[in-house]
């Protein structure tokens, strides 16, 4: 990025491609969930701001939407290339601001640069068809077209890969975009926007709206008639809500929401590979990742030889502020997060669960400033405890032994979500029969890392609608319009 700041401090509202302050002035402080310190102070925008904001994207569509596929491949093109070249600033900004270790925001940084790649080849590739019709003069014609003004209300799990996940495919598709990040993380939504006010993408077509009161600028975005589809990343509950309101102007909807992920280890499986699977996917972003597994369950056979090797790895990681060295585990984002964690732990501990690891708040070298949990290991862990059911977020892996594959198959299912599921197992035919019996939008076989750019992302039942990446991620921002021509 270039040496003068484009973006002046608290001047994160972006709208018609100009910084600005909310008009009240307000403001709000960004903080480092490691240690409480002050990073940075964001503008507090509110319902007026932002139907500025879908004001400059509306004005905005009527040229970016006529654009080339090729013209708008350009642009992304070049963002991909700024991003990759300030990926290590851009990853410091990210641990400051979420708290994730550096090399995991390094690793999101990238992921984040492919879809911007990516859907610059997807733009290219938004085809028509051509119908034959029983009469011999008609003909008709499948175009897509770009949906219009397209809302984005992203989470601070993943607080930029999140953004271009949405915002890639929309520009590709020759939609405009209103960004809401979440209140945690707007500088480094603001990066990113930044990123496209570098390479002169035109005014209005990409906004940002920064506010720790959400509620009034998701009002804004969901009754207004101009915005015509909403992508939203968050939570099964707020997501829910959301798409009521958006029915109400009937907008186009895509939803990616809470997971409850089994993962799912079979006698055949080597317990030391499928134990540092775990541990590394597991712990992952401190466990606050909508795919981390949420219930362990291992074949009864395994279980003592799965619990040596993820105990040992588990204790054996380092929580701390994600810019020193070795840290491997981050804090929580807040004190309700780490509030639900003990909560989880002292529910299933008085209902005859029992700690191997952790299992309490770490206060020791001054972790006490920040959110941090100690990562955790659960036994014994039962239906009847709250952990079985309800989504973690955070740092507990609770391990559940079970018998025999129609079993497993039944409580990996029982449950409202349907995002990720993971197995291990050497055996083919178990590897098929297993993922095509699970209920889930995402299936690890011996993999912990099914996601890509290139591969669609989402889930089933209530983990949300809809698909991010890949060639279906695009269809989400284009209608279909059938065009009969008769001779």
């Amino acid at each position: 990025m270039s040496e003068t700041p484009a973006r002046p401090s608290a001047k994160t509202l972006y709208i018609d491609g100009a910084w600005q302050r909310a008009a009240s002035g307000a403001e709000f402080d960004v903080t480092n969930p490691a240690d409480g310190t002050l990073i940075g102070r964001a503008a507090n925008a509110g319902a007026a701001e932002t139907r500025r904001a879908i004001g400059a994207a509306s004005r905005a569509f009527a040229d970016w939407s006529t654009t080339t596929a090729y013209e708008r491949a350009g642009y992304l093109d070049r963002a991909y290339r700024l991003m990759t070249d300030n990926a290590f600033e851009l990853a410091e900004l990210m641990t400051a601001e979420q708290g994730k270790p550096l090399r995991a925001a390094r690793n999101e940084v990238r992921y984040a640069a492919d879809f911007l790649s990516w859907y610059a080849e997807e733009a290219k590739r938004v085809y028509g068809a051509t119908i034959p019709s029983s009469r011999a003069d008609q003909r008709f014609l499948v175009h897509h077209q770009p949906v219009g003004v397209v809302a984005a209300i992203t989470p601070w799990n993943y607080p930029m890969s999140m953004i271009t996940r949405k915002v890639a495919p929309a520009l590709a598709a020759g939609c405009t975009v209103v960004v809401k990040p979440a209140e945690q993380t707007p500088l480094c939504a603001a990066a990113i926007v930044e990123i496209f006010e570098e390479i002169d993408l035109p005014p209005g077509v990409l906004n940002l709206v920064t506010t720790d009161a959400p509620e009034p600028v998701a009002d804004a975005l969901l009754n207004c008639a101009l915005v015509r589809k909403l992508t939203f990343t968050g939570s099964t509950e707020v997501g829910k809500l959301l798409s009521r309101k958006a029915s109400e102007t009937v907008k186009r909807v895509s939803l990616e929401l809470g997971g409850h992920a089994p993962f799912i280890v079979f006698g055949d499986a080597d317990p030391a590979r499928a134990a540092k699977g775990l541990s590394l996917v597991k712990f992952l972003n401190t466990g606050q990742a909508c795919i981390c597994p949420n219930r362990i369950f291992v074949q009864r056979a395994l279980v003592d030889d799965f619990l040596d090797v993820l105990v040992a790895r588990v204790r054996d990681m380092k929580a701390g502020n994600g810019l020193d060295d070795g840290v491997t585990v981050g804090p929580l984002i807040d004190e309700a997060a780490l509030a639900k964690m003990q909560r989880q732990v002292t529910d299933a501990v008085a209902k005859g669960a029992k700690v191997l690891t952790g299992g309490e708040r770490l206060l020791d070298g001054g972790l006490d400033q920040g959110q941090f949990f100690a990562p955790t290991v659960l036994t014994n862990v039962g239906p009847e405890m709250d952990i079985y059911y309800e989504e973690t977020f955070g740092p507990i892996a609770p391990v559940i032994p079970f018998d025999d594959e129609d079993e497993v198959i039944a409580m990996a299912n029982d449950t409202s979500y349907g995002l990720a599921a993971y197995l291990y197992t050497n055996e083919l035919s178990r590897a098929i029969r297993v993922s095509e019996a699970l209920q889930f939008g995402i299936i690890g076989v011996n993999d912990i890392n099914p996601t890509a750019a290139a591969a669609p992302f989402g889930g089933i039942k209530q983990s949300g609608q809809g698909r991010e990446g890949g060639a279906q991620g695009i269809d989400e921002y284009l209608d279909t319009k059938l065009i009969g021509i008769a001779l």
